[in-house]
């Protein structure tokens, strides 16, 4: 596991602070050298090499070679900028944030079909988080309303109610409680008594003042005094009674506090016939609106993400911004915070590619940098009033459209219902809103990942199809309120989508030589060598950069799966825009066994192809038909760099995990 390297120190002035990232500098002089030399090459690609004989094959290379350029600008200018974050934990803030001034937290853990017992060490693990259990709230919200999850949440809630810390807080609050119930059983025991002294004190006011004594003169006038007092006009019997009820009012408030600590709650939303339910996006926005959850902040948890105790009080002191006018903390404009995603049950070797240190360290630190970090739908506290200001404001939107959605005001709130991949297209919406957001590298969640092909390609389709679904129907570049670097960092992970159909053409030039002899470039002499090597070195050496202090083989394999799922690409594309329905398809939680090399069929012809070429080439070059050594050595390595590529992906498919 990647470990992440955190300050956790008090040595600096404030509760938070961003730095630039060790080597910024450096990146940026390899990054502008790189864009020159990328420059230099395409003009040249454009002027020069042009093979005008074979313009079907030439003229595609060209595109997207001019693509990957564009693409690259975009990744350089992506990570201009990343910041590295540190900050206090809560009850270390300076000065202090009293704990009875620390916010309410809701932890939403969604779930729809997934086992008991993997929600359940989520739920566990979310109340052990370190924080007042009075301010803390657990909810499982199951969109499944499955019977075997209400029961887990119920046998989780009793063991909860018994467990050393509430039994703490129940004991403290049942001992104020008593105290309460003391006094008023005092005062009814006075009520007696206090209605004979008034019937005496009324007598005793028709008696004339001459024929009272001292003392009658003197309890008459105190009478008369307490009478005078605020509220005036009260007689003693009925200031007792104001009294009686006050403290009713507070036995009530303290029997609603001992119920109030069922901190463990189950939420299963009605699933109405005919109106759309958004899937996960429903399901989180019905618990933000139905009134049945109030918590200022949320934390989002998926099913199978097991928080660490300490991540509030590492997350929560961003939202505060200390007022030197007024003396006290102030919320601020942090809409969210994201913290990373990593995985326990990875196995040795990743061989699905889901250790994302690449995204979720100098991607996420880049795109914190210029106020653009991404909502990734787990490990991320929200801000309530955000999400609620936002959802208002699209539901708004939607029903001036169409009055019938009234009906999905719970549904189409502050999580974005817009896309299959709700999370990012939220995330905008925030930030076009005015919100700010925090990118937190620091590992204080780890769920389970996909341990099979066919789960992991169904997540990764679901990703590309509904971010090229966000690109139509809210367009980053011409959406209200994103500056433009937010623009440049949404629109990069958009592009990035589109990649596909570059890797295809990219893996087919070689195979197409090797049989045909074809080749897409005029020259590949001295001139070829000239502009592309310095221009590929120079690009390697700006991601090497980029990529430091990630292990080798982990940027390896996500360079590996950027060209291997190319059909997966072409397919997200292509059903996004014949307009076909997509659905949200939650990734199953346990390993689907079986053999999936049908799902790699693309990349199983080009592998073959690729292997027939070479061998084929290197029959020719037997019996002295290979005309040109030099091109069938360049597209060999091409072709051996390509075959290095795929392999990953055909050896996932028939992977199977180590018999115990």
């Amino acid at each position: 596991m990647t470990s992440i390297s955190i300050d956790n120190s008090v040595n600096f002035s404030g509760n938070s602070r961003s730095i630039l990232k060790k080597r910024t500098l450096l990146f940026r002089y390899l990054a502008e050298i790189n864009l020159i030399f990328g420059i230099w090459y395409l003009q040249w690609r454009i002027t020069h090499s042009i093979n005008f004989d074979a313009l079907w094959l030439s003229i595609p290379l060209l595109i997207a070679e001019i693509y990957s350029y564009f693409g690259g600008v975009m990744f350089v200018l992506g990570l201009w900028r990343p910041l590295v974050r540190q900050v206090k934990s809560l009850d270390q803030m300076t000065p202090p944030l009293e704990r009875t001034d620390w916010p309410t937290v809701d932890v939403f853990i969604t779930c729809y079909n997934e086992p008991p017992e993997i929600v359940e060490q989520t739920a566990q693990a979310a109340l052990g988080i370190d924080y007042p259990a009075t301010k803390l709230r657990v909810y499982v919200l199951d969109d499944g309303n499955s019977a075997a999850m209400r029961t887990m949440t119920e046998k989780l809630c009793i063991a909860d109610l018994h467990s050393p810390l509430l039994q703490q807080e129940a004991n403290q609050i049942d001992a104020e409680r008593s105290r309460l119930v003391e006094r008023l059983q005092s005062l009814e025991n006075l009520q007696d008594q206090t209605q004979a002294a008034e019937q005496w004190l009324q007598e005793l006011s028709l008696v004339p003042s001459q024929n009272k004594t001292a003392a009658e003169l003197f309890v008459q006038s105190l009478r008369q005094l307490i009478l005078w007092l605020p509220p005036e006009h009260q007689s003693i019997a009925e200031r007792l009674n104001t009294e009686r009820q006050a403290l009713k009012t507070a036995i009530h408030r303290k029997e609603l506090e001992l119920v109030e600590l069922a901190r463990f709650r189950y939420i299963a939303r009605p699933k109405p016939v005919g109106v759309a339910h958004h899937a996960k996006a429903g399901n989180l926005n019905y618990a933000i609106f139905s009134g049945e959850t109030a918590g200022e902040f949320i934390l989002t948890l998926d099913a199978d993400h097991i928080p660490k105790p300490q991540f509030l009080k590492r997350v929560l002191p961003y939202f505060y911004t200390y007022n030197l006018f007024i003396g006290k903390y102030e919320q601020n404009r942090i809409g969210f915070v994201q913290t990373p995603q990593d995985f326990y049950n990875i196995p040795a070797g990743d061989p699905f590619g889901h250790r994302a240190s690449l995204f979720y360290g100098p991607l996420q630190q880049g795109k914190d940098g210029m106020n653009a970090a991404f909502y990734t739908g787990t490990n991320a506290i929200l801000r309530r009033e955000a999400l609620i200001n936002v959802g208002l404001q699209y539901f708004a939107d939607e029903f001036t459209k169409d009055e019938k959605r009234l009906d999905e005001f719970q549904l189409v709130g502050g999580v974005s219902s817009n896309s299959i991949t709700e999370d990012m297209n939220t995330a905008m919406r925030l930030h076009g809103a005015g919100w700010k957001s925090i990118y937190h590298n620091e590992l204080l969640a780890e769920g389970l990942a996909p341990d099979d092909l066919s789960s992991t390609l169904k997540q990764r389709l679901r990703w590309a199809q509904g971010t090229i679904q966000v690109l139509l129907r809210e367009n980053p570049l011409t959406k209200p309120g994103l500056t433009f670097w937010q623009r440049l960092q949404y629109f990069k992970t958009m592009y990035s989508y589109f990649s596909g159909f570059a890797t295809l053409i990219f893996i087919s030039c070689p195979i197409i030589y090797f049989f045909t002899e074809i080749v897409p470039v005029k020259t590949y002499g001295s001139d070829f060598a000239i502009h592309f090597f310095p221009a590929f070195i120079i690009n390697r050496l700006t991601f090497l950069a980029a990529t430091w202090g990630i292990p080798a083989r982990e940027v390896w394999r996500s360079e590996q799966y950027a060209i291997a799922l190319f059909p997966l690409l072409i397919q997200a594309v292509w059903s996004v825009f014949t307009g076909q329905k997509l659905n949200f398809q939650v990734t199953p939680k346990q390993r689907q066994s079986g053999i999936y090399l049908r799902l790699v069929w693309p990349q199983l012809v080009i592998f073959a192809l690729t292997i027939l070429g070479i061998l084929w080439s290197i029959y020719r070059f037997a019996i002295g038909h290979l005309h040109n050594p030099w091109i069938h050595l360049l597209n060999s390595a091409w072709a051996i760099y390509n075959l290095l590529l795929l392999w990953v992906i055909i050896r996932a498919s028939v992977w199977q995990p180590a018999k115990e």
